[in-house]
């Protein structure tokens, strides 16, 4: 069984004193061991931000991709090798702006995957502009003014795209988020977790005290994660009241299971001995 000293690295971890990055990442590894999950079993992808540091701080199989191009590499290697856990890990604007393209088609094809966003509503590792997520009237230093546009809901988005696993957590409850973490890795299909990250450098509107005073618990309320309905209304609450926990949850065919000559095998044991492609290379000459 994998210990939290086996998934520690001996990178020097350099995010800010209190970053909300924190909370994220010691619940992904208690999560990595209540679910009896090997190293070699996961492959950690990340994207361009604060949150792509990710790589360093677990010691399991990890990419470190471009902007906004977290789902593509995970698709890849979740379809060539269905039988390792994938988890992509993206900032609100590496997913959110960059990657919106992306996320849109990965709920759409239920790509078998989680996808664990790092929502700060900030630009961190550029020191403090908007991203698609940030509030309206919020001023940095590209919005001097405030800015104009409406907050991104992804955790909206989701949900009319018929998304079969969508929730929210919340990095300044460990526990909490461990236990949505599990449940997202272990849905067959696309699984979103969308995370309140406080950034203790650059935004100074959404902190720990603004969320601890705002956050309640879904389950806490008897919420019907199977009425997506029901979840759609609550992903609009904003304001003195903000959510957090498993919206929706259902099971529909993934991905995979619609490509009939790769659907029960990966393409890792693949035999190629006897493969000859130079008919193919003559017809292209």
């Amino acid at each position: 069984m994998v210990t939290l000293e086996d998934l520690n690295t001996p990178k020097k971890n350099t995010w800010c004193p209190r970053c909300g990055n924190f909370g994220i990442l010691m619940a992904f590894k208690k999560a990595l061991m209540q679910l009896n999950l090997e190293r070699d079993q996961v492959v950690l992808v990340s994207g361009i931000g604060c949150h792509g540091k990710m790589v360093n701080y677990v010691n399991v199989n990890g990419l470190h991709g471009i902007h906004g191009r977290v789902l593509p590499l995970a698709t890849g290697i979740k379809l060539v090798n269905p039988s390792l856990t994938v988890v992509g890990f993206a900032g609100d604007a590496d997913c959110y702006d960059e990657g919106w393209g992306h996320f849109s088609h990965a709920i759409r094809r239920n790509i078998d995957t989680t996808l664990i966003v790092h929502n700060n509503m900030v630009l961190g590792l550029t020191t403090g502009q908007t991203t698609a997520t940030s509030q309206r009237g919020f001023k940095t230093k590209s919005t001097p003014f405030g800015s104009i546009l409406p907050a991104l809901n992804p955790v909206a988005h989701a949900l009319v795209s018929n998304g079969t696993f969508v929730a929210r957590g919340y990095s300044g409850d460990v526990e909490h988020l461990t236990s949505l973490m599990v449940e997202a890795i272990k849905h067959r299909g696309f699984a979103l977790l969308d995370v309140f990250q406080p950034c203790v450098t650059f935004n100074y509107l959404n902190t720990y005290d603004w969320f601890h005073q705002r956050v309640y618990k879904l389950e806490e309320e008897e919420h019907d994660y199977t009425d997506r309905q029901k979840a759609l209304e609550k992903s609009f609450e904003w304001g003195d009241r903000i959510p957090i926990g498993i919206f929706c949850k259902k099971e529909k065919p993934t991905y995979r299971d619609n490509l009939p000559h790769v659907k029960g095998m990966s393409l890792t044991k693949v035999p190629i001995t006897d493969v000859d492609i130079t008919p193919l290379l003559e017809s292209m000459t």
